[in-house]
Order: structure tokens, then C-alpha cells, then sequence
């Protein structure tokens, strides 16, 4: 109970006056929350990205949420905070060019059978027309899905622009006007076009991002093993940057 009644009172000096010794103190105390976020986001990422970067990266966003809390919102810490450590991790991977050129490579080129083969026939893809169009066996697509999936992780609106050369979602100042604008239009965008997905693509996302459940809780409810999710994900979070690549958004 004492160490909570530290934190209340090291939150009131903070509101009160500013005072960065309480700020850091504040900052001490929900530093596991940092490692929590940042672990469960490395778990979807390969083995060459340093868990320590995203830690670092995660403690930015951490010292923005204690700067930017207002209790007045009614909203608990945690839970204002959450969102902008994982942001500040996934803004983190970006300016690190953790992914290969190689997969960006086979990213592009399953986006651009997507284009291709939704203009041909006016609706999307099978994986076997997707197959033949790259001039692969089915095995060979799995494979592609598999090394790609580790650039759709993390908030659909970041996965969507994570195969692309590094850039930040846009190039004004963050929390700036024109960026939350073009931000809010990527969203509306995204969930535009998620309704005109293939029917389990557009669950697995539904399920993944809006009801939170992770890729084997989604397998059971799919009757699939979570390899087979994961393929599906990722092929959705694609098939979306090769109809938002037309807009100029992915």
C-alpha cells in the first residue's frame, strides 16, 4: 500500500508544479508496462531485432503519455498509456529498417498479383491464381506469406505501410494538424475497404485487431492451425496496401 500511496503522491507533485524528480519516479513505476508492450510486440518479430531497441523506443512513448496525462478524462494511466508505448515501439522499428529488402521485394510482388489479377477478373484472387501468377507452387506462396508476415505486425494503419522504404505515415510533425487529418483518413480508408475483403480475411482481421484475440485463439474458432491464420493475415494486410497503393496511402 505504500508504494501506491508514493505513486499518488508523486503524481500530484507532478500535476501540481512539474516536478521532473516525481515525472522520473513516475516513470520508474510503470516501466515494466514498457517491457510488457514491448515483449509481446518482439514476439511476431525475427530473432536479428534487439528486444532492447524496442524497450528503448517503448520508454519515448512512456515519457510522452506521462507528459500528455490528463485525470481529468476519466481514463486510468495504463490505459492512456498503452496505445503510445506501442506506438512509439512500432514508429521505433520503422526508423530501424529491420526488414529485408528481400521480403519487401516479395511484398511488393504479391500487392501488385493482387492489382493484377482483381482488374482481370473483378474480384479477388484464389491462392492458387495468386500461385501461378507469381510462378509458384502453393508451397512456395506459403513460404512468401511466412517470411512476409513479420511486416504486418502491430497497428493495422502501421502494418499497412511496414512493407514500404521506411517513412513515418506522414512527414509533418507528429500530433500536428495535417497529420491527424491524413492519419484519420488512412483509418477511414482502411476500414472502407476491409468491408469489401474476402469473407475470412475480413474475420481474421476483425478478430485479430477489434476483438484482440491472438492467431491460435482465431485458428479454434476457425477450425485451423495458426500457421493458416497467420497465412490468411497476412494475406489480407497485402491484398489492403494493393487497394490502398492505388490512393497513394500504402
Amino acid at each position: 500500500m505504500r508504494g501506491e500511496l508514493d505513486i499518488e503522491q508523486c503524481w500530484e507533485r507532478w500535476f501540481d508544479r512539474r516536478d521532473p524528480v516525481a515525472r522520473d519516479r513516475i516513470i520508474v513505476h510503470y516501466s515494466p508496462l514498457v517491457k510488457f508492450v514491448a515483449g509481446r510486440v518482439g514476439a511476431g518479430l525475427p530473432s536479428s531485432v534487439d528486444p532492447g531497441d524496442l524497450v528503448s523506443h517503448g520508454v519515448f512513448g512512456l515519457i510522452d503519455a506521462v507528459e500528455r496525462f490528463d485525470p481529468e478524462r476519466g481514463v486510468k494511466f495504463e490505459t492512456f498509456a498503452v496505445p503510445r508505448i506501442r506506438g512509439a515501439v512500432f514508429d521505433g522499428l520503422r526508423s530501424l529498417d529491420w526488414v529485408p529488402r528481400s521480403v519487401r521485394s516479395r511484398a511488393r510482388e504479391v500487392e501488385n498479383a493482387f492489382q493484377n489479377l482483381e482488374h482481370r477478373h473483378g474480384r479477388a484472387p484464389t491462392d492458387v491464381e495468386l500461385a501461378e501468377h507469381l510462378k509458384l507452387t502453393k508451397p512456395e506462396l506459403e513460404k512468401w506469406l511466412k517470411s512476409i508476415a513479420s511486416t504486418t505486425v502491430g497497428p493495422l494503419d502501421r502494418a499497412l505501410v511496414a512493407g514500404a522504404e521506411p517513412r513515418a505515415l506522414t512527414g509533418d510533425v507528429p500530433d500536428s494538424p495535417s497529420a491527424v487529418v491524413e492519419e484519420n483518413e488512412v483509418k477511414r480508408l482502411v476500414k472502407v475497404e476491409v468491408r469489401r475483403l474476402p469473407e475470412r480475411e475480413k474475420l481474421v482481421l476483425t478478430l485479430y485487431y477489434d476483438e484482440g484475440l491472438t492467431l491460435a485463439e482465431i485458428g479454434t474458432v476457425l477450425g485451423v492451425t495458426e500457421s493458416r491464420v497467420s497465412q490468411i493475415h497476412t494475406k489480407a494486410v497485402l491484398h489492403l496496401r494493393s487497394r490502398l497503393s492505388a490512393t497513394g496511402v500504402a
